[in-house]
């Protein structure tokens, strides 16, 4: 194969002696040592990473890269051309006799700080793995920067992303030394200087991904691993990773990259999924209305729906609150509750006053208890009952619940028929919005239907395709929104929002937790979905919380002004506090239009364990940056001062700032000082940048 010389304009590879082989892209280096079957990889002069093996366990053993005996480069490079870019793809082979064969495959594109990587096992027809470990090491160094001292800065932090957002799971950022496991992606980085290295898969159609992080001490890692087939209580499962089987068994596709600024490589990461797999493309504006469940929960009835409709279309809608000139009334859970003829009168009321119904559904969770294990499943014409389309593990007994709920097993043709049912129901009704819920269900491990379909990840991408193409625009004749709740985060493409947290409710911890959620996850918005959901928006009381004072409802609704967002309503505008605070805070245009951006703020900082940020910014068009500030603190008031350097601007330039909120203007240099009631938030627009 060629050993010397540019690949393209910009890419290199050579070989450096007999057992050194390079790529270099003139910011970003892979180095392959053939003699001991590991790698390394630098960047930018400030991270380096070396003795890098992959592993696969098979016959009950672990084996790596560096246990084979042969190491060779594999064919030409060759030169790409794809949605990442011109770059090089290099392989390197692993040989041993007795085991099978190991293949690297190693992915560098002009001016990136960053590489994909693949690996391929190959053997006999039924060779069968459930663990391949993509990337494993523990010499990682970022370059030390104090950061000035800001923010712990000389102290390295590891990033856990949850794999779902179930069960009021936070993301934690917390300073090494820590012993933890995120799934699908990571970051290592210093809150202070920002410096911080990025890596996750980037395919998720089969496997689960998880990353292992261990330090004992601050500063060092003492393993690092990225694999596939990740199994724990925090994916839902109790069944192990399903085994994939061929002649040729192969990871996800993984990237990994330095970058100066870690928000910067959570984005670019984002960007490299949508390369690989597109996200679902929606052409209308963002979402405003309202959802039922806050302001009813079981006790859902005709009236409370139609009655919001008309409350929105008489009294808020002519202030400003709307998107493309409509809302959407959601029922959420219980919505059977109306009999026939009530929905068919109240989706025509709620269509008269010119807004879109939505409604909602557990394709994959199935809520009845053994003595209905005998229902017929609609859509089948009697021929499945409930109790032969659960999931079910390899003893065939019926897979252990989630949250009350028993997995249905989306490769079951009884499965598939009951979608069948449901969405021409929902098409044929007027529907133009769905809320899918419990969807980890769909994503657990166990005995599928279809034997082609071995993994949990496999069945769950295969099930809600199936459910997206039934809601295309083709099929339904008309834009239908798709929207995930409690969700695994992968895989993303069919739907076109989930929600990044937890149920979120209307007091002031419920902000918080919905900010730690948008602190580490925002990057999602307008990239892997087109929004993200910050749950319904609750002025004044939840069904299931006291009210909350002025400023705890107005923070609340601020979060999802900030999030990028669906900005569903949660109340009961019956109650006169609920209607009081809808006609004072939805009418204000200002902040309206920041929501109609549809765009997410940025964190200004991170490191805050499992806590939230509580500054955030957004560059807008026309030369503004907007900055969010809250106060997580119910019972104190807050000063707080916000380096216009730290948030991307002039120190020395004089700014004009406006309070959305209250439209009081002043001008600042260098800093904005923002006081802050108990609770409260502000919106803040800064212009002649």
């Amino acid at each position: 194969m060629t050993t010397n010389g540019h690949i393209t304009e910009k890419v290199r590879f050579w070989a450096e002696s007999d057992t050194q082989l390079h790529l270099d892209n003139g910011l970003a280096r892979l180095t392959y040592d053939l003699a001991g079957g590991e790698f390394a990889f630098s960047c930018c002069g400030a991270f380096s990473w070396s003795g890098i093996h992959s592993a696969f366990r098979w016959q009950g053993r672990e084996y790596h890269t560096g246990m084979y005996e042969s190491h060779q480069a594999y064919g030409e490079p060759n030169e790409l051309n794809d949605r990442f870019g011109q770059g090089v793809k290099v392989v390197i082979r692993h040989e041993k006799p007795g085991l099978p064969e190991v293949e690297q495959q190693f992915y560098l594109y002009e001016q990136q700080p960053f590489f994909l990587i693949r690996v391929v096992v190959a053997g006999e027809d039924k060779l069968k793995l459930n663990r391949i470990a993509v990337m494993k090491s523990a010499k990682l160094e970022i370059k030390k920067d104090s950061g000035n001292g800001l923010f712990g800065g000389d102290q390295l932090h590891a990033l856990r992303i949850p794999y779902d957002n179930d069960k009021w799971v936070r993301y934690i950022a917390k300073a090494l030394p820590w012993e933890t496991e995120s799934y699908e992606a990571t970051a290592l980085f210093y809150p202070g200087s920002r410096r911080g290295f990025v890596t996750g898969s980037v395919s998720h159609d089969v496997w689960k991904t998880g990353i292992r992080i261990r330090s004992e001490q601050a500063g060092k890692l003492d393993e690092f691993e990225l694999y596939a087939g990740a199994t724990s209580e925090m994916t839902r499962d109790t069944q192990p990773h399903g085994y994939v089987q061929g002649p040729r068994v192969q990871s996800p596709l993984v990237f990994a990259g330095y970058y100066d600024d870690y928000r910067e490589g959570l984005e670019a990461y984002g960007r490299a999924n949508a390369a690989v797999e597109p996200p679902l493309k929606w052409e209308g504006g963002v979402p405003f209305g309202w959802n039922s469940w806050s302001a009813a929960m079981s006790t859902l009835d005709y009236e409370l729906y139609t009655s919001t409709s008309d409350f929105l279309k008489r009294e808020v809608q002519p202030l400003g609150f709307e998107s493309d000139g409509t809302l959407y009334i959601n029922f959420d859970a219980f919505w059977d509750r109306l009999t026939a003829e009530e929905m068919a009168d109240a989706l025509r009321r709620v269509r008269e006053n010119g807004h879109k119904p939505g409604t909602y559904w557990t394709p994959f969770a199935f809520w009845g208890g053994p003595e209905q294990f005998r229902r017929k499943v609609e859509g089948t014409d009697g021929k499945y009952t409930y109790g032969e389309i659960l999931l079910r593990d390899p003893q065939g007994e019926i897979v252990a619940d989630i949250a009350g709920g028993l997995a249905i097993d989306p490769t079951h043709p009884g499965a598939l028929q009951r979608i069948d049912w449901f969405t021409e129901k929902v098409i044929r009704e007027g529907f133009e919005y769905i809320k899918l819920d419990f969807m980890a269900h769909g994503a657990l491990e166990g005995q599928h239907f279809d034997p082609a379909i071995t993994t949990g990840i496999a069945a769950y991408h295969y099930g809600l395709s199936y459910l997206a193409a039934k809601l295309s625009p083709e099929a339904a004749g008309r834009p239908f929104f798709i929207n995930l709740s409690i969700a695994p985060l992968f895989p993303y493409a069919f739907a076109h929002s989930r929600r990044i947290s937890c149920d979120v409710f209307g007091q002031i911890g419920d902000t918080e937790y919905l900010l730690n959620s948008l602190t580490y996850g925002w990057w999602m918005n307008d990239c892997l979905y087109r929004f993200n959901d910050p749950d319904h928006t609750v002025l004044y009381k939840s069904f299931n919380q006291e009210e909350t004072d002025w400023h705890e409802g107005r923070s609340r609704l601020t979060a999802s002004v900030i999030a990028g967002t669906l900005l569903l309503l949660g109340d009961d505008f019956r109650k006169e506090g609920a209607a009081e605070r809808a006609k004072a805070w939805l009418g204000n245009r200002a902040v309206m239009d920041v929501a109609r951006l549809g765009r997410t703020f940025r964190p200004l900082e991170w490191g805050f364990g499992d806590r939230a940020s509580d500054v955030f910014v957004l560059d807008a068009p026309g030369d503004v940056l907007y900055i969010a500030v809250f106060n997580f603190d119910g019972t104190t008031a807050a000063r707080m001062t916000v380096s216009l350097e730290r948030a991307g601007l002039d120190p020395n330039a004089r700014y004009q700032v406006v309070d959305l909120w209250e439209g009081t203007e002043q001008e600042t240099v260098g800093e904005l000082v923002v006081d802050l009631e108990p609770a409260e938030a502000k919106i803040i627009k800064l212009s002649g940048r």
